[in-house]
């Protein structure tokens, strides 16, 4: 596990230094090996990620080519034309097969050195004891309740949690990295004037030298999906935040409940049919928090059914780069929430206290 990775030989080896040869050329070999250390809790790190549509073919990617040591995909569904249209990993002509499973030899071949399998069990089937031996659970296209009880597992054993969905238009990514994540950051290190310099205030105020740095240790403190979810918005606390929380945050809990009541996600084939109910649940999420229904928009049904690439991209390159930061403990993670809106064309991070 992640505790024990430095212990392992930190040198680079002939296969890595082809596989990451870029890296290597971009930023030299030097620079490359002073983050070896990091790098390798990375490279010892297991991931378990759920849901192979758009967006869990985007965190997959990102997974492998970063250089994770081992990553289970798992999903029970059957690909169909809808859930492939912005899912690259799955060849054409695949309906029919298992989504996981279609997606394997793609998955695989963009990095040999990442040991990729294939779980084809659905994951509300899986006991407790299967999430704990993952560094890093990714759940995608998942139902809220699931998520919680995913999240509170796994909280307790100290595995990263990390959430996603892309709705039309609109994306988010939700973490929970526990109530201490230590990481480091790179900071510019301040050089003490050297003596016999002359006098002078400035020449007595340390400066700044840009060629060199120091790694600067920090901790930040993570709420649980739950929490993060069950904001009494009539609260004092509550009411002084709705001003810099995004719309968004109230838009999910309206499409994961659309989730938890339909047992989908709202269909384009039934666009009328769904634009109603979701109007409805709009209305009875912001009544039952004391928020008024014009928070979301009517307009709100037209830009959140089905899968963008797009937004598939962008929403899976920052959930990505978040489990890379939390493994290899590098640079300061979002808290908790990312929210993307496609037609702003614009991401916000919005951060949950626990009290």
């Amino acid at each position: 596990m992640l505790d024990t990775v430095e212990k392992e030989d930190t040198v680079i080896s002939e296969e890595e230094a082809a596989q990451y040869d870029r890296q290597i050329r971009l930023w030299g070999l030097d620079a490359q090996k002073s983050n070896i250390g990091l790098h390798q809790r990375l490279r010892g790190s297991h991931v378990l990620l759920v849901g192979l549509r758009g967006l869990g073919a985007e965190v997959a990617k990102n997974l492998i080519l970063a250089g994770v040591k081992g990553l289970t995909l798992l999903d029970h569904e059957e690909v169909t034309e809808e859930s492939c249209r912005a899912q690259f990993l799955i060849p054409v002509g695949s309906e029919g097969q298992n989504r996981a499973q279609a997606s394997l030899e793609r998955a695989q071949y963009l990095n040999p050195m990442v040991d990729v399998k294939a779980d084809t069990e659905p994951v509300e089937s899986k006991p407790d004891e299967f999430f704990l031996q993952f560094d890093a659970v990714c759940l995608t296209g998942c139902p809220r309740d699931l998520m919680i009880r995913i999240d509170q597992i796994c909280s307790q054993k100290n595995v990263k949690v990390f959430c996603g969905d892309v709705f039309g238009y609109h994306g988010y990514m939700f973490s929970n990295l526990g109530p201490e994540h230590h990481y480091v950051e790179e900071k510019l290190k301040a050089v003490k004037p050297s003596e016999g310099t002359s006098d002078g205030p400035d020449t007595k105020k340390p400066k700044v030298d840009p060629s060199e740095t120091t790694m600067v240790k920090k901790t930040a403190s993570f709420c649980s999906l739950k929490e993060a979810l069950e904001i009494d918005w009539t609260s004092e606390k509550a009411k002084a935040s709705l001003k810099r929380t995004p719309a968004d945050y109230f838009l999910l809990q309206v499409l994961l409940k659309f989730r938890t009541d339909k047992g989908r996600d709202p269909q384009p084939s039934s666009f009328a049919d769904d634009s109603t109910i979701l109007r409805q649940i709009r209305d009875d999420v912001l009544e039952a928090q004391g928020l008024a229904s014009d928070l979301i928009p009517d307009e709100f049904v037209s830009y959140c059914f089905s899968e963008m690439a797009p937004v598939c991209a962008v929403v899976g390159g920052v959930l990505g780069q978040e489990i890379v930061k939390a493994l290899s403990q590098r640079d300061a993670p979002h808290r908790n929430f990312f929210f993307f809106d496609g037609l702003k064309g614009s991401g916000v991070v919005d951060y949950f206290a626990t009290k």
